[in-house]
């Protein structure tokens, strides 16, 4: 009597086969440098107690700080010149105008972003708020608007102190730094 393999068996084989044939040496990769530089072209960089690597070998820092500004360059802003920041001076101080005449006062999100949009010449939606302090009082407020890269933001503080001021836009596009966080 002769035995044929079951397609249990056939299947079986055929995986063992893909996974020993996945087991290969990396080195024996023909996409693998000489250099030792990992196929993807990157590694870290050495801790300052190793020595230097060839300055053309693209590295990851180690460094905590760097790897924390890397992190948060998104909060940035980009850089206006001092012509920018002159013309939309106008802008902050109509802006800080408005928001000293909501202090004290019973208003909401939609109240602060009319103030804001009528000082900067924008659509209500086109304000950017944030609030911190809910309640009757407003306080702990900060908007933000402006065209192209120049931003003007304003901020009621704690104390109801209203202040604005010129900026250029975030480099993820927006008028008020992000909060960050995870």
């Amino acid at each position: 009597m002769t035995r044929h393999p079951s397609s249990r068996t056939a299947a079986g084989t055929l995986l063992f086969a893909v996974l020993v044939a996945g087991c290969a040496d990396p080195s024996d990769d023909p996409r693998a440098s000489a250099s030792g530089i990992p196929s993807g072209g990157m590694r870290y960089c050495p801790s300052p107690q190793e020595p230097p690597i060839d300055p053309s070998v693209p590295c990851i820092s180690q460094d905590p700080a760097q790897k924390y500004a890397e992190n948060h360059a998104y909060r940035q802003e980009m850089e206006i010149g001092e012509e920018e920041r002159a013309g939309a001076q106008g802008k902050a101080d109509a802006l800080a105008e408005a928001l000293k005449g909501l202090v004290g006062k019973p208003v909401g999100e939609v109240e602060v972003r009319a103030a804001a949009a009528a000082a900067l010449g924008l659509e209500p939606a086109d304000v950017e708020y944030r609030a911190g302090t809910p309640g009757k009082v407003l306080k702990d407020v900060v908007v933000g608007g402006g065209r192209g890269k120049v931003c003007v933001n304003g901020n009621i503080d704690s104390q109801g102190n209203a202040t604005a001021e010129v900026a250029g836009r975030t480099m993820d596009g927006t008028c008020l730094p992000g909060l960050g966080g995870h």
